[in-house]
C-alpha cells in the first residue's frame, strides 16, 4: 500500500474546504436573490404574511363574508380574485384590502355575480 505524505492530505483537506464554501457561496447568493419576476426569500415570507392579513380583514368584516375571495400577494402588490353577490362588496374588499399593513397596490379583479 502506498503511503500518502502529510502535505498531501493537507493541501487535500484545504481544497475540499475552499470547494465547499465556494459551493455554498454561489448557491447563496443566487439561491435568495430576486428580481422583478421572482421574489427573494424575505419578499416571500412578507407576502404571506401580507396575505394572511389581508383574509383575516376580509374575514373580520360584519357586513360582509368573503368566502368566495382568493387573495395572493406578490412583492406587496395583493391581487384579489373570485366572485362577490354585489357591486358594493367588490368595493369594499378593495378597500379593506388597501389598509392593511404591508400592502402596496390592490389588482382588485373580483367578479361580480
Amino acid at each position: 500500500m502506498k503511503k500518502i505524505s502529510k502535505n498531501k492530505i493537507t493541501t487535500l483537506k484545504l481544497l475540499g474546504l475552499i470547494t465547499c464554501f465556494g459551493a455554498m457561496s454561489l448557491v447563496g447568493l443566487t439561491g435568495c436573490a430576486g428580481d422583478r419576476y421572482s421574489q427573494s426569500t424575505g419578499e416571500h415570507i412578507d407576502d404571506r404574511a401580507t396575505s394572511s392579513r389581508v383574509k383575516s380583514a376580509l374575514g373580520a368584516n360584519p357586513e360582509y363574508k368573503f368566502d368566495e375571495v382568493n387573495v395572493t400577494t406578490f412583492k406587496g402588490t395583493v391581487q384579489l380574485s373570485g366572485f362577490v353577490d354585489a357591486k358594493a362588496q367588490k368595493g369594499m374588499a378593495g378597500d379593506i384590502t388597501k389598509n392593511v399593513e404591508g400592502v402596496r397596490q390592490v389588482a382588485n379583479n373580483i367578479t361580480v355575480k
